[in-house]
């Protein structure tokens, strides 16, 4: 049991204001594997007027100070990485092996790229008479998701303790006890008291005050684009700045000169199923040649039913879902589009063999799927792919352009030039052509109801800037 009974707050560990407690479920076992207090709007006032305070002396630090914070906080997360794949993998679901590179090894790597590019990055420059310089915004309020929940952290804190920022964070309630370990890893460095501060608590509670919060210069969220157009309606009241990373449906096109032996087992192992497809650029529509269709969708299967699920501690390619809401909405989608009349090629509603325990769905693809199916437009979260077919390379564009998300994308061609040519028309943050790998330095973000602004690398460190302009005598 890893039960947490105090927030992180003005460096120091106290109790909420409130008496209430959330308990926190293992998503393998369905057993309660800890508890965190259920924070109130009187925690986050505490929490922002000690960011406040703080932000008095943290945001005139020179670079040299911040960087040696940071790499600090990396060489803890890289310390504690075995113990924080662990807890991730229980909250989330996600296989231990994956749960090491990724939910642990991403937010290391990511802590530590700051420290690289505060020595790079240029906070002013001269245009005519005007030194123009970038300024730290002041206190960010960073509301992350349960999903990459640690990723989701560092990404918004590792780039506002860069800039000189002081946060107060509301780690997804769903999966938290990984936040605990970064505060624990900030305390330990001497982060200055009120620059990081941890309040635990569900969204309409937390969320909301933090979002609503007059000294807060800024939020920044991921989860749900529901959940992002509250917060942006919330903040509207005191016209703050708004970074969100929302919601995806990223369509994966495969050109008809694509070597599907070589894209289509990835494109559905990683693209689409990843963390059980609970995550928010999954490639989780594949478009695709008609005439390639039935080769496509028997490449799509043999993947799909060789993937070992089980629980994250048993050697399985894909965990559960987060939880039982997560794992009834999933199975939901998948009765709309049988329903809807699409093909199901492999899986469905029904639990995999012998994992009645724990949220398991079992890996699903669709084929024969039109743009107007709710299953090839809504963002299920689970592992489904759907498989849509189309009669021309503008048709395939058309398709991969008619959701109201544009976070990511996949393109697969044998020609490289034609894969980029295709690549620059689609309405998207992000595209993997012929199957680059993520990169950690380049922006992360979407385009419509995916969100605005970017995270990772410079760009993300520019959105906890300010720019001033300062006219000098000629």
């Amino acid at each position: 049991m890893r039960d947490q009974d105090k927030l992180y707050i003005n460096g120091a560990w106290v109790p909420s204001t409130g008496t209430g407690t959330i308990e926190v479920i293992d998503a393998n076992t369905e057993e309660v594997m800890g508890h965190i207090p259920e924070g109130t709007p009187d925690d986050v006032d505490r929490a922002v007027q000690a960011a406040k305070e703080a932000f008095k002396t943290w945001g005139f630090t020179d670079r040299e100070e911040r960087s040696k914070y940071v790499a600090a906080i990396a060489a803890g997360l890289a310390e504690r990485s075995p113990e924080i794949a662990e807890v991730i993998s229980r909250e989330v679901g996600m296989p231990v092996l994956f749960s090491n590179l990724i939910q642990a090894g991403l937010p290391a790597g990511n802590m530590a790229n700051y420290v690289q590019l505060l020595d790079d990055f240029e906070f002013e420059q001269t245009i005519g008479n005007s030194l123009v310089v970038r300024e730290p915004i002041g206190v960010v309020g960073a509301i992350t998701p349960w999903n990459y929940p640690l990723h989701q952290i560092v990404a918004k804190v590792a780039p506002a303790l860069a800039a000189g920022c002081t946060v107060v964070l509301k780690p997804s309630e769903v999966a938290p006890l990984n936040a605990f370990i970064f505060a624990e890893i900030i305390d330990s460095v001497g982060l200055p008291p009120g620059v990081f501060n941890l309040v635990t608590g569900v969204g309409p509670v937390v969320g909301e005050a933090i979002a609503a919060h007059p000294d807060v210069d800024m939020v920044s969220f991921t989860g749900s684009t529901r959940a992002g157009k509250r917060v942006t309606q919330v903040a509207a009241e005191t016209v703050k700045r708004v970074a969100l990373e929302l919601g995806g449906k990223s369509a994966n096109v495969i050109l008809d000169d694509a070597d599907l032996e070589a894209c289509i087992p990835p494109g559905v192992q990683f693209g689409a199923f990843m963390n059980s497809g609970q995550t928010c650029s999954a490639l989780t529509r594949m478009v695709v040649p008609r005439e390639l269709q039935d080769t496509i969708v028997e490449l799509a299967v043999a993947k799909a039913e060789s993937i070992n699920v089980g629980p994250a501690d048993s050697g399985a390619d894909l965990g559960p879902l987060i939880s039982a809401a997560q794992r009834d909405r999933v199975r939901n989608y998948i009765q709309q589009g049988i329903d809807a009349g699409a093909t199901l090629a492999t899986g469905g509603i029904e639990a995999p063999d012998g994992l009645d325990t724990g949220y398991f769905v079992k890996p699903t693809i669709f084929a024969d799927v039109t743009k107007d199916m709710t299953i090839a437009q809504e963002e299920i979260f689970g592992p489904v792919l759907v498989i849509m077919p189309y009669d021309s390379e503008e048709e395939a564009l058309e398709i991969a352009n008619s959701t109201v998300y544009g976070l990511a994308g996949g393109v697969q061609s044998g020609d490289l030039n034609r894969a980029k040519a295709f690549a620059r028309k689609m309405r998207t943050g992000q595209v993997e052509v012929n199957g680059g790998g993520f990169n950690l330095s380049a922006p992360f973000g979407g385009y419509r109801q995916s969100g605005n602004g970017r995270e990772l690398g410079p760009f993300g460190l520019e959105e906890f800037l300010e720019v001033k302009s300062m006219q000098l005598p000629a």
